[in-house]
């Protein structure tokens, strides 16, 4: 045997082969020895050819994947750095004219964050608005704004009234006898008060409401247990505000609350950073947000409008009381066992309802409330920097400047954050960042009574703002953990973040909707400009010092284990990382398609109870047109983008245009923004809303006889056109709006 072999010739051995004799009665041939041979070396040659294109599909997969998301890793390291994402998601090409590309900016942004001047901006006494402390730190951020040579800095002022703890006469607690005699007073801390109380004395029964949530209440009226003249004793948390649980007490007929931190969720063991016994937890009890008396418009002069209250204002007294007191009361409570799942953690307590007390004779708790109202200059303070394309678009950044207490988290966190924004964004554009659409930087007054400043600006510029502010970005409680955890409350156009977020495998990220007490929710809520507010948190750990005096630099540190400037600068990075996407795409990366998923969790329920409206002569066709409508049109919008040259700037800001007035088409044009001011179907309050009306919808089942189907109608017929006008005004011109005969 010969073979040839590259030019080469050499011998082969001859291949000897060598009969078996076969065992008697087998079948077995030459042929198919053979054959089966010929099998195993085609075999041998099916594997290596397997191997090879194994070997070649997973070497192109890894150089497709590296040059994909070469830039792509975790969003925070070791040292809690920000470590900067891919650009692939979305990733624009750079215009001529010297516009940086993303990565160029990304990397500017890292290299001028600093952690030290975070740090150096936390430390606060007590400032609360209207202070000489508070007005102390005002002229100190507009002085450093100032120096910064942003393109304008100003100064916005409102008259608002705030509710501050009597200087004369402070808040009492008493145990009476049945006469109403004062049998024994029970001290309370005089620096704790829920602001915008009712304010007078509520004397009757005690019943623990567990967290004083809707629930909560309706479950104690299924156990038959008397609330009428009652003051309910309600815990902190269960994802409800005070002004929450204040409200659903006060709808249930209690003349009064009292509000206390249980070691079951708020750790109280200070060897190991929780709460002393002794001390309460502070919240404003109005529902709502901005200056309660001057509803839905802003408070520049109160002179100029008449006198009025928000319909969030209490009518009942509320009082935040230590765990020591809340276990005096509840331990000595007779009545039925609670249900389950409402135990907390009190020492000596046996969980039961009340209303009544144990021993002898018949006792009641007494609560007076001395609050005063006052009138107190705000000062929101600004400074900006101008888009070179479309200036008259701003993001913008915000954060509240006052705290009751030294307000580490509740302040002191989001102000070092936003003047560490400002500075970086400020070194960027002088040397060679030049933003798309304009940076706004604003430090909020009067946060602690409910986003004061913030809603007052809202409702004064109103009627623009839809046209104007792209989105924005609270950097309030930023810090309550190390970055183990993100937790994003967010109108859900802001998804985009989300993506960029989740391209990290560090953290556990938890999306909620947008919460009351939210610096973001009355952007969204209210104004209808897409909102985002960030914490990072802590899985094993809460941060317990939250609106109490303990809220101090120093033990927020020994949260974060000394990392508190890492942390800082990890979170900065993250939104200054959005913030550049927003100021720098052509066309913005919101998802104006999100809305459409929401309402199909409404039809679908509205399915569910096809049946029962049907034979009430009910139909829900209305509202699955009107999301069709809306889909279509979310759909169409992107379909054009995509098909379009978007270096047409003319074009770019048409689409631009329809994209940031989606938020604001969902605000509901058929309530009163004074009766109703958080209009938004999906993120607001009221009976206009989306949650309102599934809530009805569900009575057909648990409860018919409380189903009313001319309020249904109402709600429905709100909704619907709401949703029909957003879809309707994202078509874009009249004459692109599906609308067949």
């Amino acid at each position: 045997g010969v073979e040839e072999g590259g030019g080469v010739r050499r011998r082969v051995p001859p291949i000897e082969l060598k009969l078996v004799p076969l065992e008697e009665g087998s079948e077995v041939t030459l042929n198919s020895d053979v054959m089966i041979l010929q099998r195993q070396m085609d075999r041998r040659k099916a594997v290596v050819y397997l191997t090879l294109s194994g070997l070649l599909i997973f070497t192109t997969a890894f150089l497709l994947g590296y040059v994909a998301f070469r830039g792509m890793c975790r969003l925070c390291g070791n040292d809690g750095e920000l470590i900067p994402l891919s650009d692939a998601a979305g990733a624009q090409h750079a215009p001529e004219g010297g516009v940086m590309y993303m990565a160029e900016l990304r990397e500017m942004l890292k290299k001028y964050l600093t952690e030290e001047r975070i740090e150096s901006t936390l430390s606060r006494a007590s400032h609360p608005p209207g202070s000489s402390e508070g007005n102390a730190v005002a002229r100190e951020i507009l002085q450093n704004l100032q120096n910064l040579r942003m393109d304008h800095t100003w100064t916005d002022s409102h008259y608002a009234t705030l509710q501050f703890p009597s200087r004369t006469q402070p808040n009492t607690l008493w145990l009476v006898n049945s006469e109403g005699e004062e049998l024994e007073e029970i001290p309370l801390d005089s620096e704790g008060y829920c602001a915008y109380s009712a304010t007078g004395t509520a004397t009757g029964g005690v019943v623990y409401v567990n967290y004083g949530r809707r629930e909560d209440f309706e479950q104690l009226r299924a156990l038959g247990i008397a609330l009428n003249g009652s003051i309910a004793v309600a815990r902190v948390g269960g994802a409800v505000s005070f002004a929450e649980k204040v409200w659903h007490a006060q709808e249930a007929g209690h003349v009064g609350v009292l509000i206390y931190p249980d070691p079951a969720d708020v750790p109280q063991d200070p060897r190991r950073l929780g709460l002393h016994s002794n001390a309460v937890i502070s919240e404003h009890v109005h529902l709502g947000s901005g200056d309660p008396f001057t509803p839905g418009f802003p408070s520049f002069n109160h002179t100029q409008f008449p006198s009025t209250q928000s319909s969030g204002l209490p009518i009942i007294p509320a009082q935040p009381i230590s765990a020591n007191v809340a276990s005096k009361l509840l331990s000595q409570l007779s009545g039925s066992s609670c249900p389950r799942g409402w135990q907390g953690r009190l020492p000596y307590v046996q969980c039961v309802l009340g209303p009544g007390f144990t021993g002898p004779g018949e006792r009641r708790v007494k609560m007076a409330v001395y609050n005063t109202m006052k009138p107190v200059l705000l000062n929101n303070i600004f400074a900006s920097i101008e888009g070179k394309i479309e200036p008259d678009h701003y993001i913008i950044i915000g954060a509240q400047r006052d705290s009751w207490g030294p307000g580490a988290v509740k302040s002191g966190v989001g102000t070092a954050l936003l003047m560490e924004l400002a500075r970086t964004f400020s070194n960027m554009v002088e040397n060679g960042f030049s933003p798309r659409r304009s940076l706004l930087f604003v430090s909020w007054d009067g946060g602690e009574f409910g986003n004061v400043g913030a809603t007052e600006w809202l409702e004064g510029y109103l009627t623009m703002l839809h046209l104007k502010a792209v989105a924005y970005f609270s950097l309030d409680q930023a810090i309550l953990g190390t970055c183990e955890s993100l937790c994003s409350e967010e109108s859900a156009l802001l998804a985009f973040a989300l993506i960029l977020v989740h391209l990290s495998c560090l953290f556990v990220c938890r999306v909620k909707p947008l919460y009351l007490n939210s610096g973001a929710y009355s952007f969204t809520a209210f104004g209808g400009v897409p909102a985002m507010q960030l914490h990072f948190t802590e899985d094993a750990r809460s941060y317990p010092f939250v609106n109490t005096q303990l809220d101090s630099v120093g033990r927020l540190q020994e949260l974060l284990q000394g990392r508190l400037g890492s942390v800082g600068r990890a979170v900065a990075e993250l939104v200054g990382l959005m913030v550049l996407k927003l100021s720098h795409d052509q066309i913005l990366p919101l998802d104006v398609t999100c809305y459409s998923n929401t309402v199909q969790q409404l039809s679908s329920k509205l399915n569910q109870h096809t049946a029962q409206l049907q034979s009430r002569g009910l139909s829900p066709q209305w509202v699955f047109s009107a999301r069709g409508d809306y889909s279509r049109a979310a759909k169409n919008l992107h379909e054009a983008i995509k098909n379009s040259d978007i270096q047409d700037e003319r074009l770019a800001r048409l689409y631009n245009t329809r994209i940031m007035r989606v938020e604001y088409y969902f605000l509901s044009q058929y309530v009163s923004v004074v009766e109703t001011p958080f209009r938004h179907v999906f993120n607001g309050r009221g009976d206009h809303t989306l949650s309102a009306l599934a809530d009805h919808v569900s009575l057909l089942r648990s409860a018919p006889h409380l189903f009313n189907e001319a309020r249904f109608r109402r709600q429905l017929a709100l909704f619907t056109w709401t949703l029909q006008g957003a879809a309707n005004a994202l078509s874009g011109d009249v004459w692109n709006i599906d609308n067949p005969l």
